[in-house]
């Protein structure tokens, strides 16, 4: 048996070091995906969006307005309009982001207790953008508002305590759990790389049972392992398995040693958590080729499903906030159950007993393929290379 196995895994690396693209897949894009995703985030948010400003009033008031909304980390006030037209313009030409509007007397209607309206503009094609951007505007008219109320109270003879309570009764005190600086590079990169990883697991597996097909050596391979299929696959892929592993624990180590990303959880569960992944990828991959053995409609549809799971993860939208159907759909993308054992287990901290059903859900992927070994035999012994 162990010669066996020596044997089916010394015909495997020789594929791999012949083929580049093994190499590519394994090695180059997915080292790839962890630079680039980490270091395009790498500053937690995004920082001095351009936004700009129609000041119709050009005033004391209206220009100390637009020097807080300047001063913010978020925003950079980057032109100025002479109106409304022209500024949109600008948003439609991806110039600026959004755009405060002062209209004429602004300051003369504050001073005459009179209500201005001030407006603000945005975009959502870019939907962070659209919202940090939001924020800050309402933020900046808000405080200005706030600084012309207590103007008035002071005009009345009121304290600034005073004041205050009138102006805000309730003060909020806001924690962030566990990301207090609000880094969207450890709430998404957390996510995407190892999706992107395992949507090269999926491809590379039915495109390595495929290429048997196309050189027509899935007899030769059942031959060396005696005619168990089950040993045969797992032989063949053990090379890759160990790889993708290997791979995996770089990640985790890149994220969470070498960027010091927050982990409340230990490192058994991290790595536990990889390896299924890997394992549950494999066996998502055999079971889509067993089901559709041709190499590209099996690596068609596993492309399919892992686009799919960067949204049914959970992680930009809730799966709990989705429709009924969907919500029952996102069991099916193995990428759920490894975002909700990272999500619990490492970014929360909670035990492996919070999300022991997630974790059976990656083995049973791992294992899906013993129900279709009969079926991945005869595909190996009988069927031919399509194009």
């Amino acid at each position: 048996m162990y010669k066996r196995l020596f044997d089916i895994i010394i015909r495997e690396c020789g594929y791999i070091r012949r083929n580049p693209v093994y190499l590519l897949s394994m090695v180059c894009f997915p080292l790839l995906v962890m630079v680039f995703f980490t270091t395009m985030m790498g500053d937690g948010q995004p920082q001095e969006l351009p936004i700009g400003v129609v000041d119709c009033d050009n005033s004391s008031t209206s220009r100390a307005v637009i020097r807080r909304l300047d001063a913010l980390q978020t925003s950079d006030v980057v032109a100025h309009y002479s109106s409304v037209a022209e500024a949109r313009k600008a948003i439609q030409r991806n110039e600026i982001y959004a755009f405060l509007y002062i209209p004429k007397a602004t300051a003369a209607k504050t001073v005459a207790a009179r209500q201005p309206k001030v407006s603000f503009y945005y975009s959502s094609t870019s939907l962070l953008a659209g919202a940090l951007l939001f924020r800050d505007l309402k933020t900046v008219l808000t405080l200005a508002n706030a600084a012309v109320g207590q103007a008035t109270l002071r005009a009345k003879g009121f304290t600034d305590m005073q004041a205050q309570t009138f102006l805000q009764p309730i003060s909020l005190d806001a924690h962030l759990i566990n990301n207090p600086n609000v880094n969207y590079n450890q709430y998404l990169s957390t996510m995407l790389i190892p999706a992107c990883i395992m949507l090269f697991v999926m491809l590379l597996t039915t495109y390595t049972l495929g290429m048997e097909l196309k050189r027509q050596k899935g007899g030769e391979l059942l031959a060396m392992a005696d005619g168990n299929v089950f040993f045969a696959l797992c032989a063949k892929l053990l090379p890759q398995t160990l790889l993708f592993m290997t791979l995996m624990a770089f990640h985790v180590y890149y994220m969470y040693g070498v960027l010091g990303f927050v982990h409340a959880g230990g490192v058994a569960i991290m790595l536990l958590a990889c390896f299924l992944a890997v394992l549950a990828g494999q066996g998502f991959g055999m079971t889509i080729f067993a089901l559709l053995p041709t190499m590209r409609l099996s690596m068609s549809v596993c492309s399919l499903w892992s686009v799919l799971s960067f949204s049914m993860v959970g992680a930009a939208f809730p799966a709990f906030a989705m429709d009924a159907p969907l919500q029952s759909l996102a069991w099916l993308f193995p990428m759920r159950h490894y975002w909700l054992m990272y999500s619990v287990n490492v970014f929360n901290g909670y035990s492996l007993e919070y999300t022991w059903p997630h974790a059976a859900c990656l083995m049973a992927f791992a294992l899906m393929p013993l129900l279709f070994v009969k079926r991945i035999k005869k595909v190996l012994l009988t069927f031919s290379y399509m194009e």
